[in-house]
């Protein structure tokens, strides 16, 4: 039967003829560059018949959403087609335990495919096994086509993984010339309201969202998530004050729902291994300069999204405080992001950044680690301080 996709977009350089599987491993690459960072990895699958004619394909979208392998085995169930002793190209080792969706190898072995080939096994303890249980099964399991692609792709991800902390986005609203606030303490507003539109589905997809305690006192936030009508969004982070003042009992950001929480500590290594113990993958920091210095210097950071309002200020506080640089060559190094369609995206009339730390050489996950004593931050002076987005 004729080949369904799980998304109208087409796959750049690829004709309806058969592909090999390190062709497909190539398409699937290009699929998983379509999802969106955060708790989970980014992942593409594709689908061949015995020719290597392209049955389905299929991309995870983001936390919450079907992973790679069950959307691509969705598009073919959608459009009546048969994948029963097909061949599975998938990017990423095919996960074995039930979070928000269910096993994907348990997915795999109910549609009757019988040879799955993955780029690079699962680097996350909780979800590895896979393949071993696909083998078990009588599927043929092999992995390490495009491996280093693969784990390229997913550095960031692997290596809070590894670390077992939470993918921590830095997320920062700004002037041309890089303000938060101006002279007087203004912000409200830098950015227009369909770049605070855009701000908030990120928030919504994360599991937890960090301010400081100054942040909290001078502005009273409510760092909920809203949808694009104004309403709350369906999903909400855990809203989450850091710092030693005590906040308010009728602070906004304490809300009625019970998603609140204040950490005694300054610490981003105490933060992220606290918060991964409550079970939290995606942690937003956006609680001002300081803040999201602290996690920048602390080499927490795995994504930074900043929204650049066309306006200059010349003066204010900066988007980012003492990275503890002293030359142009320690300076902290960044790549544009091509994930989620692209690095650089208008809402609006304001830019849209995405960035990824440039990897050390020489790094591996397993060598990246919590325990290397990170600076503190002094959420309590944040002077002044930065307002939600």
């Amino acid at each position: 039967m004729g080949g369904a996709t799980s998304d109208s977009g087409a796959l750049a350089g690829w004709g309806p003829g058969p592909v090999s599987e390190a062709e497909a491993m190539g398409m699937a690459l290009e699929l998983a560059r379509r999802g969106v960072r955060g708790a989970n990895p980014l992942v593409g699958a594709v689908i061949l018949d015995p020719a290597g004619q392209v049955l389905a394909h299929g991309y995870h979208r983001g936390a919450g959403t079907p992973h790679a392998e069950a959307d691509a085995l969705a598009a073919a169930a959608a459009a009546g087609t048969d994948v029963s002793g097909a061949t599975m190209v998938v990017t990423l080792e095919p996960c074995n335990h039930t979070g928000r969706t269910g096993p994907c190898s348990q997915a795999i072995l109910a549609a009757g495919i019988s040879r799955v080939v993955y780029a690079a096994a699962d680097s996350n303890a909780e979800a590895a096994g896979g393949a071993a249980a696909l083998a078990a099964a009588g599927v043929d399991a092999e992995g390490g086509l495009l491996a280093a692609e693969s784990a390229e792709l997913n550095h960031r991800w692997a290596l809070a993984m590894a670390g077992r902390r939470p993918f921590v986005t830095v997320k920062t609203a700004q002037t041309l010339d890089g303000r938060t606030a101006a002279e007087d303490g203004t912000s409200q507003w830098i950015t227009g309201s369909a770049a605070r539109t855009d701000g908030h589905g990120i928030r919504s997809r994360a599991d937890a969202v960090v301010v400081g305690t100054g942040t909290v006192l001078a502005d009273d936030p409510q760092l909920t998530a809203r949808d694009e009508l104004g309403g709350a969004a369906r999903r909400q982070p855990l809203r989450v004050v850091v710092g030693h003042r005590p906040v308010p009992d009728n602070a906004a950001i304490r809300g009625t729902d019970g998603r609140f929480l204040q950490l005694d500590s300054h610490d981003p290594e105490v933060i992220c291994r606290d918060l991964y113990g409550r079970g939290v993958r995606h942690l937003m920091v956006e609680g001002g300069a300081q803040v999201a210095s602290a996690f920048l210097r602390a080499g927490l950071a795995d994504e930074l999204v900043a929204y650049v309002a066309p306006v200059l200020l010349g003066a204010g506080t900066s988007a980012v405080g003492d990275l503890g640089v002293q030359t142009l060559a320690d300076a902290s190094r960044w790549r544009w992001d091509v994930t989620d369609g692209g690095p650089a995206r208008l809402v609006g009339q304001d830019l849209r950044l995405r960035l990824e730390p440039v990897p050390e050489t020489g790094a591996t996950p397993a060598e990246h680690h919590l325990g290397s004593g990170p600076p503190r931050m002094n959420t309590d002076e944040l002077n002044p301080p930065r307002t939600e987005h």
